[in-house]
């Protein structure tokens, strides 16, 4: 049996630097010399290779914590759910990066060679991956420009439905049926979007046709009548302060408040000036923009009061247009019960629903012609 401990290692010239001139200085060494190197090799290989799985396995141990970690900061310091999914996303595949070209280095690859060769490959692939890079940078003005966030219902590319998560690369909505639908970032930064969860309030709007001889003006009572005893219809003007309470709710987060606080005597006098300094803030933002409303001709306040008219004169029936507003909220609640109320109750109240219908006259026809 050979004992390679005690053989000499004969050392590989310097000016080996490829495969062929490691097998050309291999062939000057006698067999016990060449498996003695060999040997050697494949065992410093080995225990590079243990490192190497080693570093794997504690690096993603410690990726799970920091990914843990950062989850629970952002949790807890209230950060939009949005940038939230966005920021995680973002940070495993950094530190996945880093852990395998650090995983490279202790393989002893040169991971100088191999970056340059990455950043050269990385040029080829940005221009075939062109769709993904558009998809990446729509993600980051989706979260800079905010047009929805994450638990809106929004209606983009063809889907309606609520936002679930915003990923690198795509958002992930839920439709009304529970399917899960996957969009691009790029299209969706670049293309129309309907948000319904944006504003507080939404007008309702409904069309009741009823038959020719009603009293009209009797029917606009009675519907008026059936929106003001519903307890989710506006009865008066819409003041859209959302903007300003979601201000006041995001101050309050990052001074760690509650929503209502008992009394600012019990923070301290730092806290107690932060508070007052994001409330002129707001009470100078809120003057603004009634400013800005009333030099571009738009009412301050809406009004948001029920509204019934006569639309059209239809072929078979008078058709009444219905308006009213409520909490974006309880919208589709709003539009059903109506259109039950409407259909159980105008009828008791004397009026009817007419359906199409057509006047046929048959003219005399004259002897002369039926003889024949």
């Amino acid at each position: 049996m050979i004992q390679t401990q005690d053989l000499p290692v004969v050392p590989l010239p310097d000016n080996v630097d490829s495969g062929k001139s490691a097998l050309d200085a291999l062939k000057g060494l006698s067999i016990d010399d060449a498996i003695s190197n060999i040997a050697n090799g494949m065992v410093q290989f080995s225990f590079k290779l243990l490192i190497a799985i080693l570093v794997f396995y504690v690096g993603k141990f410690i990726i799970k914590k920091l990914y843990d970690l950062v989850y629970s900061i952002m949790v807890n310091r209230h950060v939009d759910a949005s940038l939230t999914t966005f920021v995680l996303s973002l940070i495993r595949m950094v530190l996945y990066f880093i852990l395998i070209i650090t995983i490279i280095g202790i393989l002893g690859i040169e991971t100088s060679s191999f970056l340059a060769l990455f950043a050269s490959a990385g040029v080829a692939i940005g221009m075939a991956l062109s769709g993904t890079l558009q998809n990446f940078a729509g993600g980051v003005l989706i979260l800079l420009l905010k047009p929805y966030k994450v638990g809106d219902f929004i209606e983009a590319q063809g889907f309606t439905g609520t936002v679930k998560e915003i990923q690198i690369f795509h958002t992930i909505i839920n439709t009304p049926d529970n399917k899960s639908i996957t969009i691009p970032n790029g299209g969706l930064s670049t293309g129309s979007i309907n948000n319904y969860s944006r504003e507080d309030y939404r007008r309702v709007d409904w069309s009741v046709g009823l038959s020719y001889g009603d009293d009209y003006a009797r029917a606009k009572e009675v519907i008026l009548e059936m929106l003001m005893e519903d307890p989710d219809v506006v009865k008066g003007d819409i003041e859209d302060d959302s903007r300003q309470r979601e201000a006041e709710l995001e101050a309050q987060r990052k001074l760690g408040d509650d929503p209502q606080p008992a009394s600012q005597e019990h923070y301290g006098w730092w806290t107690r000036m932060k508070m007052k300094r994001k409330a002129k803030q707001l009470a100078l933002k809120e003057k603004l923009q009634e400013q800005l409303s009333i030099n571009e001709g738009l009412p301050v306040k809406r009004d948001g009061r029920p509204f019934v008219g006569l639309n059209q004169l239809g072929d078979s029936a008078i058709v009444l247009t219905v308006r009213a507003w409520t909490k974006s909220s309880q919208y589709w609640g709003l539009y059903f019960r109506m259109n039950e109320r409407f259909y159980t109750e105008l009828p008791k109240k004397g009026f009817s629903f007419p359906f199409p219908q057509m006047d046929i006259h048959i003219a005399d026809v004259p002897e002369s012609l039926t003889k024949r």
